[in-house]
């Protein structure tokens, strides 16, 4: 097959640095055209000169020298700024892996999609705020939005998209993450550090932390909500600690489909990566045989409220899942900051929400707009509860 080039935004975060291991493994299969990251100027070049990128870009314009001091003579292109990691999203590349964290990633994504690269999405914030605006762009553009979250990977290897009448319900699994079987009063005394410690994954802290309260798993309905097209009644949740049934899919004839695999990213982001195609990984292989079971249990809504608002945004739609989103990441970023206790994170959330009600977004504009007077309010909220 010919090569496949390669955009990789947030080259030096979690996600990013598999994808560059896999693209290292397979180089007759991949061509990097262009790399960013935040402020990481010393893994970003490292990552441009491995893999022979054409063009290196740092978010932040301050780090703009130190880039291009460590690319000199490598003959890699050095940029900076927000609008230069635009442009990159925007080169052309056959597949563009949107793995910057947070809102920041938003306009990269939509710019890979309006240049009409296939899109493989790990930031799972920017389908949460703006769903509805790049699904259309992307049927516009006739742009394929590959999910490299594990659960909606899972349920984009099973989902019947040809006939998706056929398709009754979606299960996204969901590991519990590391607090649950705790009570509330265990939880109140959560620290950041014990909060990041994923038992099954190796993840940022941010989406550690969303794990943690249960709130990941709320921005994923909304996120397969926008990426399968179902009614939200038609999407469930369900508990399994091991992490080995990565989603299921059940269809009107009573049969169910799930995708397994051991928790390992490198195994979504390389199908988003060689789709349709599939490529060989150093993941470890399932042995079912010696794992001996596989347990399921229903969430708790009430030890997890973050499910229960997570799903009422959903349901209402318009502004309401970007609202959740902005005021979630401020919350998530002060407990980390030790500046709110652990359940003070989705109750900040929910008190933004019942505060604060705009009309939907009409334009990526309107997004940032709602986005950035949540995260005002949000912290106005924790400003004066500190106070």
């Amino acid at each position: 097959m010919a090569r496949k080039t390669i955009t990789v935004l947030g080259a030096t975060g979690s996600v990013g640095c598999s994808t560059l291991d896999l693209i290292g493994r397979n180089p007759d299969r991949f061509e990097v055209v262009a790399l960013t990251a935040n402020s990481d100027v010393k893994g970003l070049a490292a990552a441009a000169i491995a893999t022979g990128a054409r063009r290196a870009v740092i978010g932040d314009e301050a780090m703009r020298p130190a880039l291009s001091e460590a690319l000199a003579g490598t003959g890699i292109e050095a940029a900076a700024g927000c609008a230069a990691v635009i442009e990159a999203a925007a080169m052309g590349a056959d597949l563009v892996m949107a793995a910057i964290v947070g809102t920041a990633g938003l306009r990269p994504a939509m710019a890979a999609i309006e240049a009409g690269s296939a899109l493989a999405l790990a930031n799972k914030e920017s389908l949460v705020s703006a769903g509805a605006l790049m699904i259309r762009a992307a049927v516009a553009r006739g742009v394929i939005i590959l999910p490299v979250d594990s659960e909606h990977n899972a349920v984009f290897q099973c989902f019947d998209r040809e006939r998706p009448e056929n398709v009754s319900r979606v299960i996204l699994t969901a590991s519990g993450g590391p607090f649950r079987d705790w009570d509330h009063d265990a939880m109140r005394a959560v620290t950041p550090e014990r909060a990041v410690q994923h038992p099954n994954w190796s993840m940022g802290a941010k989406i550690s932390v969303d794990s943690a309260t249960m709130m990941n798993k709320g921005l994923e309905l909304i996120e397969a909500r926008h990426l399968f097209g179902l009614p939200p009644d038609r999407y469930d949740i369900l508990v399994h600690p091991q992490s080995v049934v990565h989603s299921l899919v059940e269809y009107r004839d009573g049969s169910v489909l799930a995708q397994l695999g051991a928790p390992d990213m490198r195994t979504p982001i390389a199908y988003a990566l060689a789709w349709p195609d599939r490529i060989d990984t150093p993941c470890a292989r399932l042995d079912l045989a010696a794992l001996g079971r596989l347990d399921f249990e229903p969430p708790d809504a009430e030890r997890f409220p973050a499910l229960r608002v997570a799903r009422a945004a959903m349901e209402e739609g318009g502004a309401r899942p970007a609202i959740l989103n902005a005021a979630n990441e401020e919350a998530v970023a002060a407990f980390l900051a030790g500046r709110i206790c652990f359940l003070d994170i989705v109750a900040i959330v929910e008190r933004v929400l019942e505060r604060y009600d705009p009309p939907a977004p009409s334009a990526l504009d309107d997004v940032l707009a709602i986005d950035g007077e949540a995260r005002l309010r949000a912290r106005e909220l924790m400003e004066r509860q500190a106070a």
